[in-house]
């Protein structure tokens, strides 16, 4: 699979080019709707909708759902995972009872708590992209 969401004429992720190495993760919104919820061809017309810069606890929660919907790309890297309403909930409470799953990788930095609200942030926007009938996706580029 080509690598997703990298189109170069797109200025959604040209906005955060010229950053270090290091983990990029991204939440997306589109109004299609893959055929499934992991591994889906890059979609014609989408938008970003959040932005994270090295936070692996999240990334490594992203990674357990992907793997539990059947992803297969054991590496989890710029390969899409759609969030549903469902997601939300569960990542909301992991978020809140400070259960993110400890996960490390190179360059990938720390979690901290001080994350928090901007993640919860994250949370309401996506369950506010849902609920206009919009597709949630989220891909991590190391």
């Amino acid at each position: 699979m080509a690598p997703f969401f990298t189109d170069q004429n797109n200025d959604t992720n040209n906005q955060h080019m010229g950053e270090t190495m290091g983990l990029d993760m991204y939440a997306y919104v589109t109004d299609e709707k893959p055929t499934k919820e992991v591994d889906f061809p890059e979609p014609e017309t989408y938008e970003e909708l959040h932005y994270w810069r090295k936070h692996p606890n999240l990334h490594g929660w992203m990674q357990r759902l992907y793997v539990r919907k059947g992803g297969g790309d054991e590496n989890f890297n710029n390969v899409p995972v759609v969030l549903t309403r469902d997601d939300l909930e569960e990542l909301e409470t992991a978020l809140v009872k400070n259960r993110l799953p400890v996960t490390v990788g190179f360059f990938f930095g720390h979690s901290t708590r001080m994350r928090l609200d901007d993640d919860l942030i994250f949370v309401a926007e996506a369950r506010a992209a849902i609920d206009e009938g919009k597709t949630v996706i989220y891909i991590g580029d190391w």
